[in-house]
Formats: C-alpha cells, structure tokens, sequence
C-alpha cells in the first residue's frame, strides 16, 4: 500500500471519527473578527520516519513537543538526532474563502519541512526563532485539510547550532497558530516578525520620537489607510496618526510623545500599546498590536550599564529552555516559573543562552523590567573538540538568516538591549573573525539602537574590533584557578584594553544538594562528587570580586537551573550539567540561589545555608546564615546564643557553636516592622 493511500485513509478515518462541529475548534476566533490567531497545537500524530512500516507506531500529541527528552536524560550521548513526522488533518471554514491563511511555527528544531495536502511548501532551517508560511493556495474551504511536517535535528554543518554543551531536542518544540487574515494585511512574512517595527529616538523625559514602520502586503491600495494609535498602559490614548496607502509594500509613520513615562528596568517597566490598523473606506481590516517601552542607554568603559542616564548594576542568569521531562518543549507554566525564579533571585538583567528563546519569555522580560542579551546558536566548542565555525558559504547564508530572523521577531522588546553574535568560538579551525564583522555589520543595519556583543573564553584581543562590547566566560575556582583570579584578570583586562567595556557572561560551579561535606575542599569538576558547599563558596568569593567592579558592566551566572547536556559525565547523574543554582526540575533551590537573593533581591529575608547537610561528625560546627536584615538572632535547641548583623554581602557567620549528640534545632528569628522572620532546620551528630 502505497504512502498516499495510506494519507487519504487517515484523513477520511480523522473525518469519521470526529465529527465537524469538533473539527471546526480551528475557526474560533482568538483575538477579534479582523485577524484570527488561532491556537493549532491540539490533535496531532507523530511517528519517527524511520519507522515505514504499514502501520508505524503513531502517537497523539500536543504541541510543544520533542521526542528526545528523556533519551537524553537517560544519559545517552547518542540521543535520537533524526527525523520525526508530525500530522494533522484540519476543517477550513467556508467563510474563509475569501480570507488568507498562514501557518506560523514558533520554533521547529531543528531543519522543518511543510507540507500541506501533500504538497510541499517550504523548508525552515534553525530550531531556535520563529517562521511562517502562508498556504492560502493549497487549501480548500468547506473540507478537511492535511499538514505534514518533518522535523530533523540531525547534526549538520550547514545548520546552526554545529555544538555545544546543550542538548538540540528534537521536534516542533514551539507553538504554532494558524493565522487567517483579510486579502489585503500587514504581512507576516518578513521573517515571521510581526510586521510592524517600533524605533524610538531621540527619547528623553521631556519627548519622545517614535518611527514606525508597518510591512504591507497588498493586491489594491486604493480607498486603504494605516491608522497608528499609541495607548499607555491603561489604555488610554495618547497619539495617533493615519496615512493613506501609497505603497503596496510598506508605510513609514512618526509621532512626538511630550513627557513619555519611561520604561526603566525593574523599577518602573512601563509599557505603552501600539496598534497598527489598516481601514478600508474607514473600516478595520487587519491590526497588529506591539509593546512599546521608552527608554535610553549607553555602555561605558568605566562606568558600567546606564538606563535612562543612571547607572544600573546588571546581575543576573544565564539558562537554558530545558526542564525535566519535556527538554525544550517549554509550557506557559514553565516560563512563568522559570521568572518567577529569576525575579526571586533579584536578578536585573538575563542573557538568554545560547539561542533566542520563545516569543512568550520576551513578554515577560519586557513586563518584568529586565535587561535582556538574545543571542543566536552560534556555538562553539569551548574545551571540547569539535568546531562552532568552519568557513561556508552555506553555513554563513544559515547564520546571517538565524541573526536577521532573531532582530526582526524581537525587534520592538523594550527589555533587550544587546544582540549577541556568538559564543565560545575558537581559534584553531578557519577563523572566524572576518566573517563575525561581516554579521556585526548586519546587525548594525538591522538595528541601530542597539548594542551588539559577544562571549568569548579566550584572554585575547582577537575578538575585540568584532562586536560593540565583548564579555568573558570565566570559572576561577572550578576548572582551575582561585576564586580572587576573577578580580585580577578583570583589572588586567581593563587595565589592557581601557576603552573596550567588558562584561562576565559566565561563572558558576557544580553544585550538588544532595552530595555535602564538613572539610570543604575543591572537588574534581570531571568528577562525581559536587558538593553543594564547594558551589556557595565559589559564587560567595566571586561575587565579592565582581560587585567591587561596577566597570564589568554585566555579571551572569551559570546558570539558573541544571539542564540536560549528553556530553556530560559528572555529578550526580550523566547526561546533567549541575551548575544551576536551582535543579532540572526546580524543585531545589541550592544554597547559592539564596546567597544572590540576599545581595541582589531587597525583600526582607533569613536563610540557613548548609541546610541539607544533615548528619554532622564534629561537635563544634559554623552556621553561616544569609540575610538582608539586622539584628539576627541565632536559637540553638530553643536556647538564644547570639544576636548578630549580617556583613556587607549579607552574610553571618557563627562560629564555634557546640551541638550535642542526636538531633540538634538550629533556628534564626528577626523582626521586620513587627513582623517575625525566621527560619530553621535540623542537624543530627552523630
């Protein structure tokens, strides 16, 4: 039996079974009557292509999805980099006969291919942003219709990302929509931005210039208008402006706001609405709604990171989209989690790693006010062998398409303000450097507002004419080195290039809460025992070098939670790499989490570290405390032993403290305007 037999006995069997009103979900409007944004993740098949046989192994499932999550987990080095089919038969409405229908992807990793009743469409290369495709001609109304999409992540040299200590799960990983529009929108092809880019200029606290430009695509521009309307966050109108469609492609705008209220990071992420319409004889047709945030920053060599003409100290996390379980395919519940920690944390700025992330997460870094690096997968190896770049035209074509493709999605997000060109690249293959100007370049011409960067590991000028500003990754007291190193090199560094500013874009260490010790000495980092206590001490020591240093104008730690990396054999489990602060599944928070929420996160706070270190063997011990608030009080079997204030790092130190034998309460009391904090834990000696 051939293929397409097969594919016209599921699809009539798809209509059998379910009946049309059920089918017809599709065409319940999402947003409004003028551009439907329908959700299309519900109902579809998925078999490995391999598996040819009359009657594959076929799944149902829900997007987002991957197929190699716990392949991966399990430790496997070689986790499933193939090919998977994903199905779905679907009821175009009648009504739509006279409307446009697009398929927008929100990620396929990582080569997608579309097929629409068995009729090719397009291919996608790149896991990590978004594409969209318009199959208007290759559906009927009024019948079920079929979309086929083959999804690899096979290793290829022409695909980013070619390595890294990350896994590349394998499947639509992102949600997809399908979009129905009027004959005449604001295209949604240009790669897959919303088709419509916000750029403020000349923004202070007194005005504000705002240039829009809208991307049309248009059979018949007469009696057509573009009507612009900014709202601020209530909602309320503030400006608005409308044009007459004189171009079938595209149509420039500009409006002066007079005291714009600024969009200022965490202390104030305000946000305007602005909604672009097109009217036809008055009436609306199409919209598209984005955020705007106005502000204005700078980078100096000696100053650090200025918003809106005050300085601000950028701390925060590095991390991938991966959870236990489902890899990559991230659910909303995940990403509210994951900011959830970050906010906890007290982090100010994110560097999204190692690739853009999904469209959900850039809203809320814009509503949460933090200052975002996005970055494409432009990996290479770091201490491993292999290569992140070996001179293709191919490959440089998939680069500059990952790079055009991130701006243009994510160009109206207030929070990011660097783009970022690479990671880890080395030296010892064809060399990068000429083409990485090359991609500067083109970022620059897709966006001039903002700054580009880059994350090297090598203590060398090489790559320090390529971007704007660069940054180092950095692990003194992990794999070699001592903690104050990091100080040293960071005044060598600007010392030796003084007008370059510098950024640390990665340090972190292992860190089991399950492994612990008494005598804290340097672990093995190949090796299987990681102690949580080796990890505090390493980014308590760290962070005293780089909080001295304001001229580091951005301090990331790796990384916010473990996540899955095949070529890891070390730690608690393989297939894990353990330097989060919080664990795969974010369950735990590790004792380093809430040294950073001490320093970083205002909110009163008590936290006991060494908690989980359970069964003591000397009598005489420290409990080391982290807390933002004075006068702490330290309580030893209900006894009271000792009132203290934390250090400047919020750190408190009780040394000597004697247990006795069994099970020993160790508790922490301070009153905050007459509330009671506290905070206990047990230990037994042995």
């Amino acid at each position: 039996m051939n293929r397409s037999l097969l594919k016209y006995i599921y699809i009539s069997l798809f209509i059998l079974l379910h009946p049309l009103s059920a089918v017809a979900d599709v065409t319940k409007p999402y947003l409004n009557n003028v551009r439907e944004v329908i959700n299309f993740n519900s109902d579809w098949k998925f078999h490995l292509a391999y598996d040819v046989r009359k009657k594959p192994e076929i799944i149902n499932v829900m997007l987002p999805h991957t197929w190699n999550a716990k392949a991966a987990l399990a430790g496997k080095i070689n986790y499933e980099r193939e090919t998977g089919i994903y199905e779905k038969c679907f009821f175009v409405n009648a009504a739509w006969g006279n409307k446009r229908l697009f398929l927008y992807f929100d990620g396929a990793n990582t080569v997608a291919t579309v097929l629409v009743n068995q009729h090719f469409i397009t291919e996608h290369k790149g896991g990590y942003t978004a594409f969209c495709v318009e199959i208007t001609k290759y559906v009927k109304a009024g019948e079920v219709n079929q979309v086929e999409v083959q999804v690899s992540n096979a290793y290829r040299m022409d695909v980013l990302p070619l390595s890294g200590d990350f896994n590349v799960y394998g499947g639509i990983h992102r949600p997809v929509s399908l979009l129905v529009t009027s004959k005449d929108c604001i295209s949604p092809l240009d790669y897959a931005s919303p088709g419509v880019y916000l750029t403020p200029q000349n923004v202070s606290a007194q005005s504000a210039t705002v240039n829009i430009l809208t991307k049309l695509s248009i059979t018949d521009s007469a009696r057509l208008q573009i009507k612009t309307e900014i709202r601020d966050a209530r909602q309320h109108m503030v400006a608005e402006i409308i044009n007459p469609v004189s171009n079938y492609v595209q149509c420039w705008q500009t409006i002066k706001l007079k005291q714009p209220h600024l969009w200022n990071g965490k202390a104030d992420p305000y946000l305007y609405t602005v909604y672009v319409k097109i009217l036809k004889d008055g009436q609306l047709i199409d919209e598209v709604a984005q955020p705007l945030g106005l502000k204005y920053f700078k980078v100096d060599a000696n100053k650090g990171f200025m918003l809106n003409g005050k300085y601000l100290d950028l701390h925060g996390v590095g991390f991938h989209e991966d959870v236990a379980g489902r890899g990559s395919a991230m659910l909303v519940a995940d990403y509210q989690k994951d900011m959830q920690l970050i906010n906890q944390i007290g982090a100010t700025s994110l560097r999204l790693t190692h690739y853009p992330h999904g469209k959900y997460f850039y809203n809320l870094c814009d509503r949460n006010g933090l200052v975002v690096w996005s970055e494409i997968p432009f990996v290479g190896p770091g201490g491993y062998t292999g290569a992140g770049y070996i001179k293709s035209d191919a490959l440089e074509l998939q680069v500059k398409q990952v790079l055009t493709e991130m701006i243009r999605q994510n160009y109206n997000h207030p929070s990011v303000c660097f783009w970022g060109l690479f990671n880890e690249l080395k030296l010892d293959h064809d060399d990068p450097v000429p083409f990485l100007k090359e991609l500067n370049a083109l970022a620059k011409k897709e966006d001039s507002t903002r700054l580009t960067t880059c994350a090297s590991f090598l203590d060398n000028d090489q790559f320090n004419q390529v971007s704007d500003v660069i940054a180092w990754n950095k692990y003194y007291g992990w794999y070699g080195g001592e903690f104050k190193q990091i100080g040293i090199w960071a005044d060598k560094m600007h010392a030796q290039f003084p007008q370059k500013p510098f950024a640390v874009s990665e340090y972190g260490a292992g860190g089991s809460p399950f492994k612990h010790t008494e005598h804290v000495e340097r672990p093995v980092a190949d090796g299987t025992f990681h102690p949580e206590e080796w990890q505090t001490l390493y980014h308590e020591q760290n962070w005293r070098e780089l909080n001295k240093r304001p001229f580091v104008w951005g301090k990331y730690v790796w990384a916010l939670a473990d996540f899955g990396s095949s070529i890891r054999t070390e730690g608690d489990a393989a297939g894990i790499n353990d330097k989060g602060l919080v664990t795969y599944d974010r369950k735990i928070k590790k004792d380093a989490f809430y040294f950073y929420k001490a320093n970083w996160n205002p909110e009163p706070m008590l936290y006991i570290t060494d908690r989980r270190n359970t069964i003591r063997h000397h009598q005489k011990c420290t409990i080391k405390v982290y807390s933002n608030v004075a006068g702490v009080e330290l309580w030893l079997n209900d006894v009271f032993l000792k009132k203290q204030d934390p250090d400047e790092y919020h750190t408190i130190n009780w040394e000597n403290i004697r247990l006795m034998k069994g099970k020993n309460k160790i508790e922490i009391k301070s009153k905050v305007s007459g509330r009671l904090l506290r905070d206990t834990c047990y230990w037994i000696l042995k």
